[in-house]
């Protein structure tokens, strides 16, 4: 990403860390207890990664992460069947007022993905998809792959969406305008579910969250996985300032920047049924907040700036 905004972000982090050191010296001697988190597949990755770094300081803790998609991390962690839930869209109006108390924790995107072994992936990816293009195809309007970059191919296009209630669908519909109910196409279960059904199918498009469509070891997309630029601008190529998904890193800094889009680009949150109480689940939080800031890029999402940093732990005072 970018210099100074990496700097920036770890100055903060820093900082934090400075704040709260003694605290969690004291805690990292005494603290025990159990974490439960259900939710989105979108952070998924990222919590289990958390987990792992704050269980070397904190060893008798126990931590249990399962996914199921946004919609069940919010009921859970409503319900108080989790301590918290892993959520990848906006929190609703209706569920602050139940109690929900969300922090954000990271940032990450929606990504369209395709099969690179699409007949016209060349053109795909030097023409990009317009927002117009990308709403017909999920309202189930356009049949061909040629009606998406304006051509008269008659290769049929296949749209796939999910079937489960989640962050990732309801971001992508946000920037198409609409609702996750609104979206046509075959609805695959789950962020690994539209991944490798895309790997399989070379006429198929559907919408990932980053970390199921790049490889964190390569830095590249998954084998037969390609991202289908957005053009931005709407004139109909991608220009160079729009060209940026070959590597992961080069989508954080698109997204850290904001030259990527929000949505689909969008902040990533754990929600507690009012503000946690468990000395665990704070000192969790805390530790993400801060320490935990360092493990974001390696594991393809993007850090929080320092001052929303600092605004997400006056929350937890």
């Amino acid at each position: 990403m970018k210099k100074d905004y990496i700097l920036q972000v770890f100055i903060g982090i820093v900082l934090s860390i400075t704040t709260l050191q003694v605290r969690s010296q004291d805690l990292s001697q005494s603290l025990k207890g159990e974490i439960q988190f259900s939710g989105a597949f979108a952070l998924y990755p990222m919590v289990v990664r958390w987990a792992e770094e704050f269980k070397k300081i904190h060893p008798d803790v126990k931590i249990d992460i399962s996914a199921g998609g946004a919609g069940k991390g919010i009921t859970d962690a409503l319900a108080k069947v989790v301590d918290m839930g892993m959520v990848s869209r906006e929190i609703y109006e209706q569920e602050l007022e139940k109690g929900a108390f969300p922090i954000a924790v990271v940032k990450d995107a929606v990504i369209p993905t395709i099969n690179t072994g699409n007949p016209m992936y060349a053109i795909l990816k030097a023409k990009g998809l317009k927002q117009d293009a990308a709403i017909a195809l999920w309202k189930g309007e356009t049949k061909y792959w040629g009606e998406v970059v304006g051509t008269a191919n008659k290769i049929p296009v296949h749209v796939y969406t999910r079937s489960d209630a989640c962050g990732a669908a309801e971001t992508w519909a946000a920037w198409l305008g609409m609702k996750q109910e609104d979206l046509e196409g075959t609805a695959v279960f789950g962020d690994p579910g539209v991944s490798s059904t895309v790997q399989r199918d070379k006429v198929g498009i559907g919408f990932n969250n980053i970390a199921y469509a790049y490889d964190q070891k390569s830095k590249r997309p998954f084998k037969n996985i390609a991202v289908m630029p957005l053009d931005i601008n709407g004139n109909g190529k991608i220009d160079e300032e729009e060209n940026f998904y070959d590597t992961i890193d080069l989508l954080m800094d698109a997204i850290a920047s904001g030259v990527y889009p929000s949505p689909p680009a969008r902040d990533l949150y754990l929600v507690t049924q009012g503000k946690p109480e468990k000395p665990e689940v704070k000192a969790f939080l805390e530790f993400i907040l801060t320490k935990g800031q360092q493990y974001t890029t390696e594991t393809g999402y993007v850090p929080l700036s320092s001052d929303q940093i600092q605004k997400e732990l006056d929350k937890l005072k």
